[in-house]
């Protein structure tokens, strides 16, 4: 069976709706069906409501946010026999809506995505998950109950399909680049030790020892952001991450502050503030939105892709986040920690909205014990080693194990 899927989404309602529900809606059950065809998930519902469905490949897993809904019972569980669907949970995403997660044992590559009527209630939420090996459907060969009647009149729903690829989910690359960002350069020296050492040297030759991990590990390839002691802007780090197709983003520094007395390495993601304040500037040029989507936009389409990239978003905050945690727990045995959990700013060089990112204060400069640790050719070498057995760990944990095969790690 094929590690890749085609995945086609079926509810009686329409997407992007701007209808609002009020009333709550429950969940009274879902159903599993599997043929040498597809896979299907079937949720009943009480009542139409808003939704959005998303995938994601780290780890593979379906994603379905429901608007005012509840569950009336717990899910039901697939088989473990199911060629599909591996293990399903669900919880409140705030006060109001709830997020199932149906976890899979199989990559996706979401190559169509089509919408339709399934029912004239549409109280049933459809999703059906094509292998492409078998007699793959096409958009012409969909279910007749699944075509939209007025699909031709409403050419927000064709585009919306039309730039689903790239939206909901990204195909597995056959080799992970990580962009291999050493923090501050040239007129910018960053922080200053006590002894006068400065950051953006200790940011260089700890980013350099991490390039050479990566590139003699087997299907990892690392792109430096800056080469040389030379000035990067903060937004050119990111544009530089997102022309060299990143797979991961990793920004390394060395933190000051004026209490001399403290010490330790932290681990940074984004901020949810932070991603919001992104997510607007991004969604004001109209040219880098339409990069992101993979779509031009026009006026009509202002709704469409802001959704598109709030999807891609929540994917990439979440990304960030696990990655974080074992770029952390490999620091245990190498450094003292300032904080035991990943730590969340508004940086701005972790703003890149596709690609997960992450920022590592590898010691306090401003510390002189740490100072003089991080002068140290051995030091920088564990906390090189420290990153780079995140990254891979992350991978490996993340990847369907036929992909971690395939890249060697």
């Amino acid at each position: 069976m094929s590690n890749y899927w085609k995945i086609f989404i079926f509810l009686g309602l329409q997407f992007l709706s701007v209808i609002s529900y009020a009333q709550q809606i429950d969940i009274m059950g879902l159903r599993y069906m599997a043929n040498a065809q597809k896979s299907r998930l079937v949720f009943d519902l009480t009542a139409p409501t808003q939704y959005r469905v998303f995938a994601m490949n780290s780890p593979s897993r379906l994603i379905i946010d429901i608007k005012n809904a509840h569950l009336k019972q717990s899910l039901t569980q697939p088989e473990s026999s199911h060629p599909l669907f591996d293990r399903v949970r669900a919880g409140l995403k705030n006060d109001t809506d709830l997020r199932i997660v149906v976890d899979l044992k199989l990559a996706m590559n979401a190559d169509n995505l089509v919408f339709g009527t399934n029912a004239k209630d549409g109280k049933h939420l459809v999703i059906d998950l094509f292998n492409q090996e078998a007699n793959t459907l096409t958009k012409n060969e969909a279910p007749k109950s699944a075509v939209l009647e007025d699909n031709k009149k409403n050419t927000g729903k064709s585009q919306a399909a039309s730039v689903s690829d790239k939206a909901i989910t990204s195909k597995i690359p056959s080799r992970l680049v990580i962009a291999v960002d050493a923090g501050h350069g040239g007129e910018d020296p960053g922080a200053r030790g006590p002894a006068g050492t400065e950051e953006k040297t200790i940011t260089f030759s700890i980013a350099k020892k991490l390039q050479a991990l990566i590139n003699n590990q087997p299907g990892m390839k690392a792109i430096m952001v800056r080469k040389n002691d030379y000035y990067v802007s903060l937004k050119d780090r990111v544009r530089i991450a997102r022309a060299a197709k990143a797979n991961l983003f990793v920004s390394i520094h060395a933190d000051a502050v004026l209490n001399a007395d403290i010490k330790g390495a932290s681990v940074y993601t984004l901020s949810t503030s932070g991603a919001s304040s992104e997510a607007a500037r991004w969604l004001a040029d109209s040219e880098n939105a339409s990069d992101l989507v993979d779509v031009k936009l026009n006026d009509k389409e202002e709704v469409l892709a802001s959704v598109l990239l709030d999807l891609t978003q929540t994917a990439t905050q979440e990304a960030s986040v696990n990655v974080a945690n074992e770029v952390l727990k490999n620091f245990v045995n190498v450094a003292e920690l300032h904080k035991d959990s990943v730590q969340k700013a508004g940086f701005m060089v972790l703003k890149s909205p596709d690609i997960p990112s992450i920022l590592v204060e590898t010691a306090f400069i401003s510390n002189a014990s740490e100072e003089v640790n991080l002068l140290s050719v051995q030091y920088q070498t564990k906390v090189a080693n420290a990153i780079f057995n995140g990254i891979r760990s992350y991978f490996k944990q993340s990847l369907p194990e036929a992909n971690v095969a395939a890249l060697g790690l």
